[in-house]
């Protein structure tokens, strides 16, 4: 054992002898609710060391100490401010807006420490090495759990992201719980032309648990804000290890995993860019993809109007036709259904999709298989939708085509207009290109 006391926050180097020879672990110190020591690696993960005669603890750096070991770079100084307030000069200058989830809390990513503030300050707080990358603002728009968004809350975050951009910010960062997050990115996708990056972040895991991706995604998330990115995007983990992140366009992301750490992926379609991480703020890279819209593309331009009496129906094996006239009996404006396969329903719900496109109720047609596109040409069943009025969704996710329609709804009652424009392909929501797996940018 080290004769020097341990403190949470401290950088260690750990050696213990086992029967198989002598194991080195190196990390910061987290709090312990046991005897054991608590160490977070550099490759993020956590691990438990009983502390007894085989452990031999030396203290690389203390927590108190402005140095950084792993850098060699002194901590940003930064004074501490009100929301809004720029903290630094000759930088440029990211919004970063909370809509609330796992991120949103203030966070000693050292330590683990929680509390639920979010401020300027306590963002720098918590992540001081944004300083280095931005002048950061730091606001509350609302705070919520994602699973209670609604489109009201949409329009209202993108008339915020507006507002920030007229103001001068060079780049936003939202903070967004991941359960919903593709929702909100595809509905700003459509309602705002941006000419900086507007980028969505959320974390899989809280800062207090073991191998949480808040403070990498943060990080991440704020450096693609700064870079010649133009569009709606959501940067989030791209593996295991704490190596990189993909920036997904916000149209075509979706969250694929319960809680590992790389569950966003894009889905028919490649990541527009990736962001290479290091514990040095200053080598942490940007790199995007050629069919990324680039800074100043666009002119800023905000549509926020949405068509909120929209449905998304899951078709399955003898469901009751009835569910979907539910929908129509009730007054909604537009459906969109999770057929199977190519983009199917059974052959009984074909008349009563037929209704409903008469009566003017756009119908579109998205797959419940997460890859490929719709298609209603290859088989009876398809063609019948086609004669019925069904819209052909192609390679659209369900939710995005579900907000593409709210949104579409919003801007035109003309049928044909609405076939046309949801056949249009208008923020990267549909595409030519078929993949099935994510691979290395």
């Amino acid at each position: 054992m080290s004769e020097m006391e341990v403190l949470e926050g401290d950088r260690v180097k750990v050696r213990k002898r086992t029967p198989l020879g002598e194991v080195t672990y190196e990390g910061i110190v987290m709090p312990s609710s046991t005897d054991s020591l608590v160490l977070k690696l550099d490759s993020g993960y956590n691990i438990g060391i009983r502390v007894d005669e085989t452990v031999h603890i030396d203290v690389r750096q203390r927590a108190s100490e402005t140095g950084d070991e792993r850098t060699g770079e002194k901590e940003t100084s930064y004074k501490k401010s009100e929301p809004g307030e720029v903290i630094k000069e000759g930088k440029a200058v990211v919004s970063i807006l909370s809509t609330g989830g796992t991120i949103a809390s203030k966070v000693d990513y050292r330590t683990g420490a929680v509390s639920p503030q979010f401020s300027t300050a306590d963002i720098l707080d918590a992540i001081p090495e944004l300083a280095e990358i931005a002048e950061i603002r730091g606001r509350v728009v609302f705070s919520i759990l994602s699973e209670n968004m609604k489109p009201a809350l949409w329009r209202k975050l993108a008339c915020e992201v507006f507002d920030e951009i007229r103001r001068g910010a060079d780049g936003i960062v939202i903070t967004h719980g991941t359960d919903t997050m593709s929702y909100s990115a595809a509905a700003l996708s459509f309602m705002l032309r941006t000419p900086v990056p507007v980028v969505f972040v959320g974390s899989q895991r809280s800062a207090d648990r073991p191998s949480s991706d808040a403070a990498m995604n943060a990080i991440c998330a704020t450096k693609a804000a700064t870079s010649d990115l133009g569009e709606v995007a959501v940067v989030m983990h791209g593996s295991t290890s704490d190596d990189f992140c993909y920036i997904h366009r916000g149209t075509k992301v979706r969250k694929m995993h319960t809680s590992a750490r790389y569950a966003f992926v894009s889905v028919n379609a490649m990541p527009i860019g990736k962001v290479l991480y290091s514990q040095n703020v200053r080598d942490v890279r940007v790199m995007l993809a050629e069919d990324a819209r680039r800074r100043e593309e666009d002119s800023l331009t905000l549509d926020e109007n949405i068509e909120e009496r929209c449905a998304l129906i899951k078709f399955y094996p003898g469901e009751d036709p009835a569910v979907f006239d539910f929908f129509v009996e009730r007054g909604y404006r537009g459906i969109v259904i999770e057929g199977t396969g190519l983009g199917h329903v059974s052959a009984d719900w074909i008349p009563h999709i037929r209704r409903a496109t008469k009566d003017g109720i756009p119908v579109v047609m998205t797959s419940q298989c997460i890859f490929g596109s719709v298609c209603l040409r290859v088989y009876d069943t398809g063609r019948d939708l086609l004669h019925a009025g069904v819209i052909e969704g192609g390679d659209m996710t369900p939710e995005t085509a579900l907000v593409k329609l709210m949104w579409v709804l919003a801007q035109t009652s003309d049928y044909d207009e609405i076939r046309r424009m949801m056949r249009e392909n208008m923020v990267g929501e549909l595409g030519t290109r078929r993949t099935c797996s994510v691979q290395l940018l």
